[in-house]
């Protein structure tokens, strides 16, 4: 009976849902945003409590309920832990260890744990790195010239660990070859938890069930040359779509099957920000890379091979390679790897205005129509979208900062290069509907 009326309530009340949690990369949407609402618009008293972490990362803390996860690197014992925390105080409820391995080259402004783990509720999904030599690393890399500022192939690490921290499966689905570090955060969609592994070699993506890790699909990606992004999985136009760029195209899969959708060529060779979807338009919105750099607005309901058709508007302006991007309402934000931040027009691609705000790699966020930046010097500015600059608050968190912001009812949590930051009061367990 409770249960009945709990549902009539619901469906009386279309402004009245549970709360979100931030499950994994960019949080329950893969977009950076979220439903909830009481988030603070400045760090400034409202620091809840500071935890100081062991070792480093880039990874950002995923919430489920009362706890928070994240995953460090601790280079001085050559290990790879999961972290469990409390929510209320961040304290650490345990911490388990996944990989151990020789710690691997990476560029300056990578970690040894940048992936960020996910969860579905019971367990925990993490990706490593192990650059440990086996036979399959060794038959991969015999005969191969090492040139100067290049690696040998590791092999990718995926584990799952249920919420006390025992680990439940582990497995290897290949190889990985990068002079830039690892980065490949996994997403869970349904029984699957997806990973990409773009990278320079045989590059792929993996579709593995969550409850055994047993191996569902296998995509073999073309140019093999590496890439960091994480998919976008959106119904769009009927279809259930996984979107990704990387390995020099664009590419909209089936993520129940891995059968391709459709491909746009190019426009460069290597990315890293994830793409994100309008509902207002319609469109998909992608920003990359290296050597060029392009920002692309696409229609998504496209079949094969779609680069002469559906890109409907383009610019190499305010382009970010790392930083993902967010779409809030009718306008389009972004901020570039050097700290300039452009607000455009979502549907036309007109630049409504930039603003310069330092050296910049977390990814966007927004609750409540504000979109949170956070610098590399750990400036959190908070930004109304429109069509001038309204900057509401800026503060500083007082350390420095790479790891994208997690949101959930309520409370900001932002991982800085020593500590995990908790913002704001948990609010009443409800979001409002868009």
């Amino acid at each position: 009976m409770i249960s009945r009326t709990l549902s009539l309530l619901l469906a009386l009340s279309p402004s009245l849902l549970l709360a979100e949690n931030w499950p994994q990369w960019r949080g329950p949407r893969l977009d950076g945003t979220s439903l909830d609402t009481g988030f603070p618009i400045s760090a400034e008293g409202n620091v809840t409590w500071k935890a100081e972490l062991p070792g480093s990362g880039h990874a950002s803390p995923i919430v489920w309920g009362d706890r928070i996860f994240l995953v460090s690197a601790i280079a001085e014992t050559e290990q790879r832990v999961l972290l469990c925390l409390d929510r209320g105080t961040g304290k650490v409820l345990w911490q388990s260890d996944v990989v151990k391995a020789p710690i691997e080259s990476i560029h300056r402004l990578n970690s040894q744990a940048s992936s960020t783990p996910a969860t579905d509720g019971e367990r925990v999904f993490t990706a490593f790195l192990d650059n440990t030599e086996t036979d399959a690393t060794r038959a991969a890399n015999a005969g191969r010239v090492i040139g100067k500022g290049e690696v040998p192939k590791g092999t990718v690490v995926i584990s799952a660990h249920d919420f006390s921290g025992k680990q439940i499966w582990q497995v290897r689905p290949g190889l990985f070859s990068s002079k830039h570090g690892f980065c490949s955060s996994p997403v869970v969609f349904e029984d699957k938890v997806i990973v990409n592994c773009d990278h320079d070699g045989d590059g792929y993506i993996v579709a593995l069930a969550r409850t055994d890790g047993k191996e569902l699909w296998r995509i073999e990606r073309p140019n093999h040359t590496r890439s960091y992004c994480v998919p976008l999985i959106r119904d769009i136009g009927g279809r259930t779509q996984m979107v990704l760029s990387g390995t020099m195209c664009v590419t909209s899969y089936d993520p129940r099957t891995g059968k391709l959708l459709w491909m746009i060529d190019g426009p460069t060779e290597q990315f890293v920000a994830s793409l994100v979807f309008s509902e207002q338009t319609g469109l998909l919105y992608m920003t990359g890379g290296f050597p060029e750099h392009h920002l692309l607005a696409i229609k998504p309901d496209g079949s094969g091979n779609v680069t002469d058709t559906h890109i409907v508007w383009r610019t190499n302006k305010g382009v970010s390679y790392v930083p993902s991007p967010i779409v809030e309402g009718g306008y389009f934000l972004i901020v570039s790897d050097s700290g300039i931040g452009h607000c455009f027009d979502a549907k036309t691609g007109d630049i409504l205005w930039e603003e310069r705000m330092r050296e910049h790699h977390a990814s966007l966020t927004s609750a409540e129509g504000h979109v949170y930046f956070v610098n590399d010097a750990g400036t959190l500015r908070t930004v109304k979208p429109g069509k001038t600059y309204q900057a509401l608050a800026e503060s500083e968190l007082g350390e420095k900062v790479f790891a994208s912001p997690a949101l959930s009812e309520g409370q900001i949590f932002i991982r800085g290069d020593r500590s995990l930051i908790c913002l704001g009061k948990r609010s009443a367990k409800t979001t409002a509907a868009r």
